[in-house]
């Protein structure tokens, strides 16, 4: 625990994809402002960063995460082109990629193989097939539990492990602030990867129905939870520093890394300046 705060701090770590490189620029912030926490949870891309940051809570696991996210397209994570894709699709039928990129890039950037041997309590969560339900991992091998909370639909395969199938946690609990809330905590960070900054808006082209309805499956779970806070519980919801417009496809490019660097940096100096209002504030 943090003993001079007194209670536990808890970072969490929402999904979404390659925007994930706005929670690199947070944490940064964050270590630099002097926070560490407690408890880490994380979904998706959020359970990727997270747990390489349980591992090791200081900047040294930031610039890990800054090289992983840099070599993605170096360590073929989403690789191969159209045609690729559509062979691994048409021989799979579930998915264009295989997982074993990710398995590798995660074997390498994690010091030990199970989850309760990380120095910070970490917990991640996916989607059970089966029951249909979210599903925690909080013990067992790491890297199993973060691939089955990553394997995104249609792009990574579903994750077996002891007879049951998982797919990504953001389908049942992209931003897991009432975990946090359930496990003690008494300050919560929110590294989140920008979506719930801008209101929606009608849709008014075919394409944004299908982006817009998948905004409000995915805000309003979070919704609810911010509204049920109990008072005693303190959260901050990190700015990523830009605007993400709904109605722009590009935001479907899963595989374009070329805003990595400047999305970290923006989330660093908007989450730097938040932080330092928060002290004032305070």
């Amino acid at each position: 625990m943090n003993k001079s705060e007194g209670h536990t701090v808890a970072f969490v770590l929402g999904g979404g994809g390659v925007l994930g490189a706005n929670e690199v620029g947070m944490l940064r912030a964050l270590l630099q402002a002097g926070i560490t926490p407690d408890l880490v949870l994380g979904t998706s891309i959020g359970a990727v960063n997270g747990a390489v940051l349980a591992a090791d809570p200081t900047m040294g696991s930031v610039e890990r995460l800054a090289r992983l996210w840099r070599d993605a397209d170096e360590a073929g994570i989403f690789s191969g082109g159209m045609i690729a894709r559509l062979s691994t699709l048409a021989k799979t039928r579930t998915h264009a990629h295989p997982n074993e990129p990710l398995r590798r890039a995660l074997e390498q950037a994690l010091p030990v193989e199970l989850i309760e041997d990380l120095p910070i309590t970490f917990q991640c969560v996916a989607a059970s097939i089966e029951r249909a339900a979210e599903h925690w991992f909080t013990e067992g091998p790491i890297v199993d539990a973060v691939l089955a909370s990553s394997a995104v639909p249609g792009l990574l395969p579903p994750v077996e492990l002891n007879g049951e199938n998982f797919l990504d946690g953001g389908l049942v609990n992209s931003i897991p602030v009432d975990r946090a809330v359930a496990l003690g905590a008494g300050t919560i960070y929110v590294l989140q990867v920008g979506r719930i900054e801008q209101p929606l808006s009608k849709p008014t082209r075919p394409w944004e129905v299908a982006l817009v309805a998948f905004e409000i499956a995915r805000r309003h779970r979070f919704a609810g939870q911010m509204e049920a806070l109990p008072q005693s519980v303190e959260v901050h919801v990190l700015p990523t520093g830009e605007e993400i417009r709904f109605n722009d496809l590009s935001q479907l490019r899963y595989r374009d890394a070329s805003k990595t660097a400047a999305r970290i940096e923006r989330a660093y100096e908007a989450s730097i300046a938040y932080l330092a209002n928060a002290e004032t504030a305070s």
